[in-house]
């Protein structure tokens, strides 16, 4: 399998919201990053498919696309979008950048820099204040 087709056998499991297909993409030793929110972090498959089945479960809409695609090696640098409506009612989207680690025809690591989309109604300027300046 070349290493693009992990991501792209993985969105197609996101989308089809088949939780036995998206754990058969990861191996066994998998572990993830979230440098952004390093609390966040963990290790195997069996915190896959905890995490997937909260997620089609409570986004039970939920589609994925893959934006962007890099693969040096055995790394794939990917950019990603995914979106759809919770349960409650309340739209969800994100986007950002996961970078996979493969051996063996699986994902062994992730970087994951997906975040959910901010509006952003203030601004540049009101984005820069709230990183930069003193809180009053």
């Amino acid at each position: 399998m070349a290493t693009h087709q992990l991501t792209e056998g993985l969105r197609q499991a996101v989308n089809a919201h088949d939780l036995d297909a998206i754990v058969a993409c990861f191996s066994s030793d998998f572990r993830n990053e979230t440098p952004a929110h390093p609390g966040r972090g963990f290790a195997g498959p069996a915190q896959v498919r905890v995490n997937w089945a909260r997620i089609l479960a409570g986004v039970p809409d939920i589609t994925a696309r893959v934006v962007r695609t890099a693969v040096d090696g055995d790394v794939i640098w990917t950019e990603w979008e995914m979106g759809g409506t919770r349960v409650d009612g309340v739209p969800q989207q994100l986007r950002g950048v996961i970078i996979w680690g493969v051996s063996e025809e699986r994902l062994v690591w992730s970087r994951f820099y997906l975040e959910p989309v901010d509006a952003g109604e203030d601004g540049v300027e009101g984005a820069i204040g709230r990183l930069a300046e003193a809180r009053q």
